[in-house]
């Protein structure tokens, strides 16, 4: 169960501009896609794309939560899912998933975890189409500093209370993820 950083050097700005220069496909109001940008023209100019959030539970049915690094371009030092991440150009929703477990927490997914429900893009989502799955986890978990600068269990009413408390401790898309996983349960 325990989390730890991933060992290595610090940060560079090579990796910082090669996330920036990434490519996405931009979609239409229907998330059909319709062409592909980078990923600051994406964001600069507001188009539609996509991304996944990925709730982690454990045994005691705490979720697991990431605190975003500083260096990140968007919510950074805010609490967010456990994994949640933009879809490359050409990619689906379920291999996102994946791959972004993979990259954030060091969760290896044998299957596509359970997919939830999508979220249509709006403005407190990033314009992003937004598939949310869950999968049960107990770690260990090896995390990204550059990604992350913390993990750690909450228990559901704990997050509830929070938002309820504290105002901008949580990303914009976080909330309508868990406000939309709550309405399910």
């Amino acid at each position: 169960m325990g989390m730890r950083r991933r060992g290595g050097g610090p940060c560079f700005e090579v990796e910082v501009a090669m996330i920036v220069d990434e490519f996405l496909d931009v979609v239409d109001e229907y998330d059909n896609v319709v062409g592909r940008s980078r990923r600051s023209d994406v964001h600069q100019r507001g188009l539609l794309h996509r991304s996944i959030h990925l709730l982690v539970f454990n045994g005691s049915g705490e979720l697991l939560m990431q605190k975003r690094s500083m260096k990140k371009d968007e919510a950074p030092g805010k609490w967010c899912s456990s994994v949640a991440g933009h879809l490359d150009s050409g990619e689906t929703y379920d291999d996102c998933v994946v791959r972004e477990a993979k990259e954030e927490i060091g969760l290896e997914l044998d299957s596509v975890p359970t997919k939830l429900f999508k979220i249509d893009a709006i403005e407190e989502t990033g314009n992003e189409f937004t598939w949310t799955y869950m999968v049960n986890a107990n770690g260990p978990f090896v995390f990204d500093p550059c990604e992350v600068t913390e993990l750690q269990w909450f228990k559901l009413k704990e997050v509830d209370r929070l938002i309820q408390e504290k105002e901008g401790v949580f990303s914009s898309s976080f909330l309508e993820v868990f406000q939309a996983f709550i309405s399910m349960i």
